[in-house]
């Protein structure tokens, strides 16, 4: 029997770690081409090991274009995911405040038109967005890609309705009875235990807003206000070389503000879900 389970752990950890390897392989290999030359990248090779180390791939992909350094497009990416994640925060936590402990008129009718929202795909209300900010002015500019993170998201609303179901109701009674009026017991008992609802929050949405490319895409038009994700899609030419040696170095680069975010809240995260957000 020992023998047995000796050998189930070993299968099992070894087809863990191969499936893992797999997932992680084509990040290992675009971090690889960040020191290879186009040459060796188009190659084809499997290789996660360049014949001839190129570091100056950093050099020129930090250059960027037009006269404008990576260092300002990883700064507007920066401002607008580390805006439009607080106010996603702020804004949904109250949302789910609002449905979770309060009750007023039509809350069953507007729940059910804010879960609908999430069954919209993004590409049905493109267009009717970009034609509202377009009239009124907005267009192009940074108003677009974070004004509507101020209004609740529905996915994170009702994420954090169902962790607020964790939270005892007496709380916010006995919070009444001291003199809390509604917003106190929100500022004071119900947002410092949705700790780990937020910093889900805070790493995901930071993640997305990050990441977003369609956006920046529609509303900015000048190259020195660009997303990072933006810019790195400029190095890929079709009417003259693409040169995948930046691409692939600004690209491993902006990986490490997402993954820095992922370390630092991760240990929260684990922590706040062991104690289901309530501690003694």
């Amino acid at each position: 029997m020992g023998r047995k389970k000796t050998t189930k752990k070993v299968i099992y950890h070894l087809f863990v770690l191969t499936f893992g390897f797999c997932m992680i392989y084509p990040v290992l290999w675009m971090i690889s081409g960040s020191f290879k030359d186009n040459a060796q990248i188009l190659r084809g090779t499997l290789s996660l090991i360049p014949k001839e180390w190129k570091f100056d791939n950093y050099v020129t992909g930090w250059k960027g274009f037009g006269k404008t350094t990576f260092a300002t497009f990883f700064k507007n990416s920066f401002m607008i995911a580390s805006i439009g994640t607080f106010g996603t925060v702020i804004s949904s936590s109250l949302v789910a405040y609002a449905f979770s402990r309060i009750n007023f008129k039509g809350r069953k009718i507007w729940f059910t038109c804010m879960i609908a929202t999430m069954m919209l795909p993004g590409q049905v209300i493109m267009i009717p967005q970009y034609l509202i900010y377009y009239r009124l002015g907005l267009v192009p500019g940074y108003v677009p890609l974070i004004l509507p993170y101020f209004c609740g998201q529905a996915f994170f609303i009702y994420q954090m309705m169902q962790f607020m179901k964790g939270i005892p109701k007496e709380l916010d009674e006995a919070a009444m009875i001291d003199g809390c009026s509604k917003y106190k017991i929100y500022s004071h008992i119900i947002l410092p235990l949705l700790k780990p609802s937020i910093i889900t929050t805070i790493i995901i949405q930071f993640y997305w807003k990050w990441d977003d490319y369609m956006g920046p895409l529609l509303y900015l038009s000048r190259p020195e206000s660009y997303t990072a994700s933006i810019a790195i899609k400029q190095f890929a030419d079709a009417a003259s070389t693409t040169d995948y040696g930046a691409m692939f170095a600004m690209s491993t680069l902006s990986l490490l503000p997402v993954f820095t975010i992922f370390l630092i809240f991760n240990r929260y995260l684990v922590q706040g879900i062991g104690t289901s957000g309530l501690k003694g």
